[in-house]
């Protein structure tokens, strides 16, 4: 039997199919009072919140994952089946069900809905985009609905909150005096008696895990005749498993001698029933003329001006980045400035100044200041996102992702990895052929993530001339878009390489729903944004704290008596000869020798000098290769390190803009030549694009896969195609003359 899991408070759940306004709904009924987290051992996404009720009562609200059918084929179904029927031990059965249906396409989205009401937990059908339907000439007779279905129903346009309020009161009512136990029961008028009497011995298997719901046990049943890889979580339990899978295989049998296709048994029935009650609440008014949304996606999906659109909307957020973010960038550069002056104002000289100023503030500080940058790049997401578009961009590049071998869906996966490349692994769930899945999770990394573009920005910034272009552009945010699209172009061919290698295989077809364009709500980007942005905030505020402060003590320690005993002549030396009016730039140059040999001898020095003949062919010194190092914890660490180091070796606060300055006036001891230039800044954002430094994504891969193997291998590929590509662009960049 089941566990059942105590409850604090009544619990309602939103299902639906993706595209049907669910977590807006979801958003609506909470006020955006939620937290998410990941169900306890696996990495789908958990969202919960809480809502009150009219008369006052507060109820906690569960998002649960699109699914289309309970026929659990990828994590996120498995997630929807498992709680409806109770088998998850972490996370009981809700008291009530919202079936979120898109009431433009309620014939498809009954298919899960029909399944959701046989489970017999109350349940209210909720028209979502009601305004959408209507504008496109559908018709629906709720009341009829609600007579066929036994269940009451709602409607409402969730972007602007209508039918909120009532969908509420609806709630309430239905949780206080809930409904006589469903007893909607498609499955049972759709299965010939001959197929009902066969599936007993299945039935009298499984009718104890589900209590008194006996279309529960048939539907249950008929998913576990019908699911051909074996991934309902009753095959493994210990008891019935085995029994179960000899049950299912003899029931196959016989039904193949019968002529009968147990593969499609229960989507042919069960549309046939659909298509049956669409019938009787649905009619079409035909209108006349192309539609507002067929007309855009003429352009928008056309096989050449898609395209460039699409690079339009890449370019125009890019640069963006740059312009919009420069005041607030500024502003906080300038606070974190002034905190560090502050703090070496009242600190006394010593460890503990230059800890707080010199690691924490400039660590944390100068990954702190892109955060307009992940902000601007976050919104336009959502919103891109939250109109539709983003669809249409899967759909346009779909036809680059057949030459690569890759299903269409894979393009969903890494469209999230431009934002983290942990979620847009946790997203290659959704693809059901496994080398497809694999070859995706390969190549998710390379998309540019959040954590890349502090990296980008500040090499943007220090070495690349904000040159216009097309009187729209300028050269810094067309430089920011190429890192983009380099990323992207690389793992598509790696896709394409893996899966004419390892990973043959026939490509699956893509199947792909393209959303209605609606009107953005603000609201729910604006939240999206701000969820995004405090996970900046609270990365910069654990693992880059702890690690400033670890990259402080490496560059600080150990100390060598004989270097300082040095510099301390030097000072008195100099004090003693120099004549007053050259005396302050002598002192400088001995301090900054000082500085220079102090981290030369620190634990970090040591480390960055090691590694140095590795990385000199791509042009970077020792202190590039102290925040590779680092930079495998996290990427924007590098950020961090470079500030640090630099501010051992200056004097005062340092704000970006003297991060940026102390970076372009570096010369070479040897040579006196700038250690850090252009091409050198253009080969360190090659090998960022190219280089696997993300522990926690090799965490996500190694549970994803099962195996140790492929987060190996991830990190072995990316390195080595990392440091080859920043050689040949370094390497390739002096023989062109550029230095």
């Amino acid at each position: 039997m089941t566990r059942v899991v105590e409850k604090k408070a009544k619990e309602i759940a939103l299902v639906g199919n993706p595209n049907t306004g669910k977590t807006t709904i979801f958003n609506a009924l909470t006020g955006l009072r939620h937290s998410t987290a990941n169900y306890p051992g696996v990495t789908v996404e958990k969202r919960t919140g809480w809502m009150k009720l009219p008369g006052g009562e507060e109820i906690s609200v569960l998002d649960l994952p699109g699914a289309y059918s309970l026929l659990p084929r990828s994590p996120d179904e498995e997630i929807v089946h498992d709680v409806l029927l109770g088998i998850r031990e972490d996370t009981p059965s809700p008291d009530l069900i919202l079936v979120i249906l898109d009431a433009g396409n309620l014939e498809r989205n009954l298919y899960l809905a029909t399944q959701v009401l046989e489970t017999g937990i109350p349940s209210i059908l909720v028209l979502n985009m009601w305004d959408m339907a209507k504008d496109n000439g559908f018709k629906i007779d709720l009341d009829r609905l609600q007579t066929l279905f036994g269940v009451p129903g709602a409607t409402t346009v969730g972007n602007r909150r209508e039918g909120i309020e009532l969908l509420k009161k609806l709630i309430e009512q239905t949780l206080n005096t809930p409904p006589a136990r469903a007893s909607y029961r498609a499955i049972e008028t759709m299965l010939p008696e001959e197929v009902r009497r066969q599936l007993a011995p299945v039935v009298s298997l499984i009718e104890r895990r589900f209590g008194d719901r006996p279309y529960a046990v048939l539907g249950e049943a008929m998913r576990l005749l019908t699911d051909s890889g074996f991934r309902n979580p009753l095959f493994e339990d210990f008891r019935l498993g085995a029994l179960l899978r000899h049950e299912i295989v003899t029931l196959r049998t016989a039904l193949e001698r019968q002529e009968i296709d147990w593969t499609s048994l229960e989507v042919e029935k069960r549309y046939a029933i659909i298509e049956s009650l669409c019938g009787e609440i649905l009619q079409k008014n035909e209108i006349q003329g192309i539609s507002v949304s067929e007309k855009l996606d003429r352009i928008m999906t056309h096989r050449v001006w898609g395209f460039v659109i699409f690079v339009g909307v890449m370019g125009f957020i890019f640069q963006s980045i740059f312009t919009w973010a420069a005041i607030p960038t500024n502003l906080i550069s300038a606070g974190i400035e002034r905190l560090s002056a502050f703090a070496q104002g009242v600190l006394p000289d010593g460890a503990l100044k230059s800890l707080v100023a010199d690691g924490v503030i400039a660590g944390v500080g100068n990954v702190v200041v892109f955060l307009p940058q992940i902000m601007l790049l976050f919104f336009f997401i959502a919103l891109f996102e939250d109109t539709g578009y983003m669809a249409r961009a899967v759909f346009v590049l779909d036809r680059l992702m057949k030459k690569v071998g890759l299903n269409g869906k894979a393009f969903l996966p890494l469209l999230s990895g431009f934002a983290c490349a942990i979620p847009g692994i946790m997203a290659t769930r959704t693809i059901e052929d496994r080398n497809d899945r694999l070859a995706t999770i390969l190549i998710t990394p390379l998309m540019a993530c959040s954590a890349r573009l502090p990296v980008y920005t500040l090499m943007i910034a220090a070495f690349i001339p904000s040159l216009p272009f097309l009187r729209v552009f300028n050269l810094q945010g067309i430089t920011l878009l190429v890192m983009y699209l380099a990323g992207l172009a690389a793992g598509l061919a790696m896709a394409a390489l893996f899966r004419k290698t390892f990973l043959k295989g026939n490509r699956m077809p893509f199947v792909f729903e393209l959303p209605p364009y609606r009107f953005p709500h603000i609201k729910t980007v604006l939240s999206t944004m701000w969820d995004r942005a405090k996970e900046f905030l609270r990365r910069a505020g654990t693992i880059i704290f702890f690690l400033s402060i670890l990259l402080w003590f490496l560059v600080s320690y150990p100390k060598d008596p004989a270097a300082e005993i040095k510099f301390t002549n030097m000072r008195a030396e100099a004090t003693s000869t120099v004549s007053r009016g050259t005396l302050g730039k002598r002192l400088s140059v001995i301090e900054q020798d000082a500085a220079k040999q102090r981290i030369l001898s620190s634990f970090a020095g040591r480390l960055g000098r090691f590694i140095e003949p590795a990385i000199k062919p791509l042009g970077f010194n020792w202190e590039i290769g102290i925040g590779l190092v680092a930079s495998f914890a996290a990427r924007e660490v590098i950020v961090s390190t470079l500030a640090i180091v630099h501010q051992v070796q200056s004097e005062g606060g340092d704000s970006m803009t003297g991060l940026i300055q102390a970076l372009q006036a570096e010369r070479s001891p040897e040579t006196g030549k700038p250690v850090y230039t252009p091409l050198v800044a253009v080969s360190l954002m090659i090998f960022y694009v190219l280089a696997m430094q993300c522990l926690s994504t090799i965490a996500v891969v190694q549970k994803e896969t099962g195996t140790w193997h492929w987060p190996l291998f991830m990190m072995v590929y990316m390195t080595t195609l990392a440091w080859v590509g920043s050689f040949l662009v370094f390497q390739g960049g002096r023989l062109l003359g550029f230095e």
